[in-house]
Order: structure tokens, then C-alpha cells, then sequence
């Protein structure tokens, strides 16, 4: 195995969690060579020199472009705004690069498919930060779904709540715009998404509504400017198994900060799982006497792999960066031709099929199925 050389795109909230991921990744795993921080790329010079030095980059550049052509550069993470996505990943696959992209996978689905297609045409590795699949409990979980530990399973719920556009008076930004996407539905409803495909593969059709809790926000001038997107998003689902499920997404939920709920429910019990509380899931079985049936917490330990590669005891508890490292890990070992636990641009399509899906049954008011969203 060899040391990959990276180069970064954008230093933001995600571009520094994908530079502490490829800062720790070896001494956290120690089964890998430490990869090689090469080049960083930001809007201008002055920052991406800034940043540069902070994360740990040997070089850096206000031109993302000259991370294509550099031989040293094995994987180019992409952490741009949603827009950016599609231009950036394709060029970085048509230069013979591996990508590690952020979530969702572009805001148009035309141009997702051309990032799939890109990925086809050069084989190389593909990977979307879905970074929620790699949590040992959700691994778990997966598990016991697989040893039939709840039975056959015929409902799920899912919720995915954040309070960062609550405020009405809150400025107005980028994730307002509809040139980011149609909102809760795709900025962050992917998520959920991801452990449902992860959990049980991809949603058949769906009904859906969206709405403006707050139809306009403030500009710093005093004026204020339309929103263009939904911060609510209400879905029916049914999986290609049958199985049917409820999704709700919310960026203006007052209290919630980085929720992502889960409610499994099977003809021999249940599973209860909350983000927020990313250590621990609940787990009801029928398998004993009546008077002794309930909900039972179990907190993750070295015994949920690869728990045991960050703490050697249990109950101490693993964070959000902590998810990224695994995630790396994980990319590691597809550029290796290994097994791996990531979704790809191949299986992304099918994400963010479903989100269109979505966005067009609330628009014309009926069941729509995700092969309507074709190719």
C-alpha cells in the first residue's frame, strides 16, 4: 500500500474535518501509510496560504485547477459549496485522480449523473461524504437488522432536525438560494437517506411536501430578499423492499442541533437511534417474559469495531470528526481494490434519484416513483 498525496478543495466546516481525517487517519488505524498533504486550494492565495499552514499542507494555491495536473496529487477532496461539486469532481476524475467528494452530489441531477458518468469512464475511486454510515452504531445496527434480531421489519421513521436557520432574522446566504438545491430536502435530507440506503437500499416512490417557514430573511443592507428553497420537507417513502417509512427534515427547529433520529420497527421489536446521542441506541426485543420487556441502552465499547481503534474503553464516546477518520479509512481501502463501507457516485445516484423524486411529487401533488427520475 502506498502514501497517497492529497490535495484539498476549500477550507470550510467540511474542508477541515477532510484535513483532520487525512492528518489522522494512520495514527489512528496505523495499517496505512500516513498520506502525503501536498497541495491546498482556496478562493485566493492569502487564505489558502493561511490555511495551508494550519492544516498541515505542504503547498497551496488561489487556483483549484492546479491541483489537476500535479503528479503527486493521488485523491482530491472536494468540500466546495453544492454547486461547485460537479465541475470540480468531474475535472479532478478526468485527470486521473480519486475524489472524495461532499454530499449532496450536485443540486441539478443532470449534473450528477455526469459526475457518475465521469467516475465510470475513469476508474477511479468515487466516494461521497456520507460520514453517518461509518458510525459503529449505525454498523451495529446493520448487524442486527442482518440477524433478523427485530424480525422482518415493516416501518421505519426517520428525522433529521437542525436549529442554524431557526431564526427569522437570521442574514440571508447561500443555502437560501435555489442554486444550492431545494433546501432541507438535499442540504442535509441526504443524510438520512444514506442510512437508509446503508440500512436497507434505495427508496421506490414517494409523496412529499415542503414549505417557507420564513418566506424572505434579511440582507445587511436592511432589505430583504427572498427565499428560493424550503427549510421543511415531509416525505411517505417505500422502499424497493416494501418496507414503508416516514422522512422529515428541518433546518429551522428551535433546540435541535444535529439531529438524525431512527425508528426501526419489526415483528419482534424495535431499534431507537439519535444522532445527538451518537454513542448509544436503543434496542427492544420480544424474546423475554412480558414483565421484563423494554427498551434497553446499549453504549458503544471496543467490541463496536473500529470503536476500539480511537478508545480502549468503553462508554467514553466518539465525535463527529471521528466518523470523517473512519470514512478515510474506508476510501483507503477502495483505492486498494479492497472491500469497502462508502457510498460511491454509482450508489449516490440513486440518493439523490430520491430527492428529485421528492422535489417533484411536491410539486405536482401525487406518488411519484424514483424511475421517473431517469437517466
Amino acid at each position: 500500500m502506498k502514501s497517497l498525496g492529497i490535495g484539498l478543495i476549500g477550507t470550510g466546516y467540511m474542508g477541515k474535518c477532510h484535513a483532520l481525517a487525512w492528518n489522522n487517519v494512520t495514527s489512528v488505524f496505523g495499517d496505512v501509510p500516513r498520506p502525503r498533504l501536498v497541495t491546498l486550494a482556496e478562493v485566493n492565495s492569502e487564505l489558502a496560504a493561511k490555511k495551508a499552514a494550519e492544516f498541515g499542507f505542504a503547498r497551496s494555491t488561489g487556483n483549484w485547477r492546479d491541483l489537476l495536473d500535479d503528479p503527486e496529487i493521488d485523491v482530491i477532496s472536494v468540500t466546495t459549496p453544492n454547486a461547485f461539486h460537479p465541475e470540480m469532481a468531474i475535472a479532478a476524475l478526468n485527470a486521473g485522480k480519486h475524489v472524495w467528494c461532499e454530499k449532496p452530489m450536485a443540486p441539478a441531477f443532470s449534473d450528477a449523473l455526469k459526475m457518475r458518468d465521469a467516475a465510470r469512464r475513469s476508474g477511479r475511486v468515487a466516494v461521497l461524504g456520507y460520514n453517518y454510515i461509518q458510525n459503529p452504531v449505525i454498523r451495529h445496527i446493520r448487524k442486527l437488522l442482518a440477524e433478523g434480531a427485530i424480525g422482518e421489519v415493516n416501518h421505519i421513521r426517520v428525522e433529521m432536525d437542525e436549529d442554524f436557520m431557526a431564526d427569522p432574522q437570521a442574514i440571508f446566504y447561500w443555502k437560501s438560494e435555489a442554486s444550492s438545491g431545494y433546501g432541507a430536502l438535499d442540504d442535509f435530507g441526504v443524510h438520512p437517506l444514506s442510512l437508509i440506503f446503508n440500512l436497507f437500499g434505495h427508496v421506490d416512490k414517494v409523496i412529499a411536501d415542503m414549505t417557507k417557514p420564513y418566506p424572505t430573511r434579511p440582507l445587511k443592507d436592511g432589505t430583504a430578499r427572498e427565499v428560493e428553497n424550503h427549510d421543511v420537507a415531509s416525505v411517505l417513502f417505500r422502499l424497493e423492499s416494501g418496507i414503508s417509512g416516514v422522512l422529515m427534515t428541518n433546518r429551522s427547529a428551535w433546540g435541535r442541533k444535529g439531529r438524525i433520529a431512527v425508528q426501526i420497527y419489526g415483528s419482534r421489536g424495535s431499534i431507537l437511534y439519535d444522532q445527538e446521542r451518537m454513542n448509544e441506541f436503543q434496542l427492544y426485543t420480544t424474546d423475554r417474559p412480558a414483565e421484563e420487556q423494554g427498551f434497553r441502552t446499549i453504549l458503544t465499547a471496543p467490541h463496536h469495531r473500529p470503536y476500539d481503534r480511537f478508545i480502549p474503553a468503553p462508554g467514553h464516546g466518539l465525535g463527529f470528526n471521528d466518523l470523517k477518520v473512519i470514512e478515510c479509512r474506508e476510501l483507503i481501502a477502495a483505492t486498494e481494490g479492497e472491500q469497502a463501507n462508502i457510498i460511491t457516485f454509482e450508489q449516490g445516484i440513486g440518493i439523490e434519484r430520491s430527492v428529485h423524486a421528492m422535489a417533484r411529487s411536491f410539486k405536482e401533488k401525487r406518488w411519484i416513483e424514483a424511475s421517473e427520475i431517469g437517466d
